[in-house]
């Protein structure tokens, strides 16, 4: 038994007439006539009763009847259940991002992407670069914003582009008038980091940069990522930072002022995770609102360019 029998067998129910529910069904009498008659030979009981000029229900058509409209209805609702998920699925957009490593234009492309597809729901989830990848690979998430090396093998790499490290202090630090600053008046210093956790990229780049000049300063991780406690550590005295420049483009720090770093400053690239064969549209769209993104090759693949 199909759902096109049902159908069928109510329309000429409640039209009384073969040739009008023909018509409502916008297909030819006699298939209407077969499928009803099938339908009867499947149930083994006539649910119909047929004359030349006149077609009536009998008893057991009336119960069948009110069955078959039950089902048509369940058949109906399941069918628009799947289709509003589905709906909802392709206006969606699950992005995950570190809160340390965020470049501004993440943001500005998010607002654009907002105009040109208004009936889009973004959520942000944060996290740590690997759960955030994992998430990704999972499909829980369409996308994450992370440094970059990761363990990113079998994925799509979008590239933003790099970020350096600036340097922040107290506005009443001696440094503070000064338009730049350089690694070796910043080194005799604490240094304040975010934990190695919040992006490794940046801290093993800081690391690096200062065993390269033949540095030693002494680091103070901070507890946690909360780049707010960092500022406020900063403008309490605790000491200078070193931080991605993205810290400056997105937090207002009263008390702090940022300062580039000037010669060979630590940095590292930053980068859009996607699965590598994705066609959600609106994960398309993102990628393609950067206008300075490229993809990058990844695991030995070339991936085409967004942009």
């Amino acid at each position: 038994m199909e759902l096109r029998h049902l159908r069928y067998f109510v329309a000429v129910a409640e039209e009384l007439h073969f040739r009008r529910a023909a018509e409502r069904l916008h297909v030819a009498q006699p298939a209407v006539s077969e499928q009803v008659r099938k339908l009867e030979e499947e149930l083994g009981v006539r649910l119909l009763n047929r004359t030349q000029r006149s077609v009536s229900m009998t008893p057991a058509g009336a119960v069948f009847l009110r069955e078959a409209r039950r089902v048509l209805a369940q058949a109906e609702t399941a069918r628009l259940a799947a289709r509003n998920a589905r709906d909802r699925i392709t206006s969606s957009l699950r992005i995950g991002y570190m809160p340390a490593s965020l470049p501004a234009s993440v943001p500005r492309t998010l607002q654009r992407l907002a105009t040109s597809m208004p009936q889009l729901e973004t959520t942000l989830e944060n996290g740590s670069g690997a759960e955030l990848i994992e998430a990704v690979r999972a499909e829980r998430l369409d996308a994450a914003i992370v440094p970059l090396p990761a363990a990113t093998s079998g994925l799509r790499i979008t590239a933003l582009g790099q970020q350096r490290a600036l340097a922040a202090l107290p506005v009443i630090h001696n440094h503070a008038v000064r338009s730049e600053i350089c690694l070796e008046q910043v080194a005799p210093e604490r240094i304040v980091v975010l934990p190695r956790e919040a992006n490794r990229p940046f801290y093993d780049a800081v690391v690096a940069a200062c065993h390269d000049a033949g540095l030693s300063p002494t680091l103070v991780e901070m507890p946690d990522a909360q780049i707010e406690r960092v500022l406020l550590a900063i403008a309490s005295g605790t000491g200078m930072a070193l931080l991605p420049e993205s810290v400056a483009e997105r937090y207002a720090a009263p008390g702090v002022r940022f300062l580039p770093l000037g010669g060979d400053a630590p940095s590292f690239a930053t980068a859009v995770v996607t699965r590598r064969d994705t066609d959600h549209m609106p994960t398309v769209a993102f990628l393609r609102a950067f206008p300075q993104a490229r993809a990058v090759t990844t695991s030995g693949s070339p991936v085409a360019a967004v942009a």
